[in-house]
């Protein structure tokens, strides 16, 4: 590979004046700085910038853990991230770990050899444990989505009130029998989530026997087990409530096997909206979370603790959820 001192040797100066021109630093005029960058184009020159983390202690990289990166809502978060990362000169390295606790400790340890500066992380369990490896290398961090017993900053989602909205969206079309979908017991949305459901329905004076909540994976194979378990119930739920949009789809397909229309024999709602390129039909009455939002305020709250601007104590900054009601929602059946 090509070496500083061969962009020298090419261009006719010294190396520190190559070191001028790639850290536009220091007085160096117009025409030897147009010598050095053609160097720099000819011979494919990529400066070493591991040398220099190691002397300053940071490298402008900052980790981005996501839980999993196919489901549009953590796209849309991730691209936040990186927006904002990239106006303030950051590249972002980003990890998918699957909800696996495994994996996610496996990546958080390989980055933090990597020396990142800062991590955004989406924890896989309530009870982490890569919280607390990330904060005994004191290194900044932010969750987002989640909560953690730990103390840290948090960026999150009104989830619990965002499915209280939504279940009582239905509960207002005359629905009682209201099956929730719920995503892992020990992921703390889901438990935000079926705790909005119970408030929601505790309040509408529904009865425990009409009450059903089950719990699987944040995924579409999740939510067609789910909802093919309960489609065997009898009386049958007359509206589903799925956690998320992952499970919305597979509860959709389940129903449509069997014949069942949405929302002519069955209403289905869900946490997170679909994007257009996705959207099932009839499109789904949903609790929309701030996606693209969330992840440009974690990405700052994280630049605040890089710069030193950081409030002291931790932050949790909750946003909140938009209820969009579209087709595949209606009054209940007699």
């Amino acid at each position: 590979m090509p070496t500083i001192k061969d962009v020298a040797k090419g261009a006719g100066v010294a190396p520190i004046t190559v070191s001028r021109v790639i850290n536009n630093s220091g007085y160096v005029s117009d025409a030897i700085r147009h010598r050095v960058e053609d160097v720099i184009e000819e011979l494919g020159y990529v400066p070493n910038r591991v040398a220099r983390s190691l002397r300053s202690k940071q490298t402008h990289t900052l980790a981005l853990v996501l839980t999993d990166i196919t489901n549009p809502f953590w796209t849309t978060v991730a691209r936040g991230v990186e927006d904002a990362a990239s106006e303030d000169g950051f590249s972002v390295i980003l990890c998918n770990t699957d909800e696996s606790e495994v994996k996610e400790h496996h990546y958080v340890r390989v980055l933090l050899q990597k020396q990142v500066d800062g991590f955004l992380l989406v924890p896989a369990h309530s009870a982490s444990r890569s919280v607390t490896l990330i904060q005994k290398q004191q290194v900044p961090l932010v969750v987002m989505d989640r909560t953690v017993p730990a103390a840290v900053d948090i960026v999150r989602s009104d989830s619990e009130g965002g499915a209280y909205q939504l279940a009582r969206h239905l509960l207002d079309l005359g629905h009682r029998r209201i099956a929730m979908l719920s995503g892992p017991p020990e992921v703390s949305t889901a438990q935000d989530r079926v705790a909005g459901y119970h408030r929601a329905l505790t309040e509408a004076e529904v009865p425990d026997a009409d009450r059903t909540v089950v719990y699987g994976a944040f995924t579409e194979s999740g939510g067609y087990g789910m909802a093919q378990a309960l489609l065997t119930a009898f009386p049958r739920p007359t509206a589903f409530f799925a956690a998320n949009n992952f499970i919305a789809i597979g509860a959709f397909r389940a129903l449509r096997e069997i014949g069942l229309r949405v929302p002519e024999d069955v209403s289905l709602v869900a946490f997170d909206d679909i994007p257009a390129a996705f959207a099932l039909e009839p499109f789904l009455t949903v609790s929309a979370q701030r996606a693209y939002e969330m992840g440009q305020t974690a990405l700052r709250l994280l630049l605040q603790h890089l710069t030193g601007e950081a409030s002291l104590g931790h932050q949790e900054i909750l946003l909140p959820t938009d209820l969009i009601v579209r087709r595949s929602s209606q009054q209940a059946r007699a």
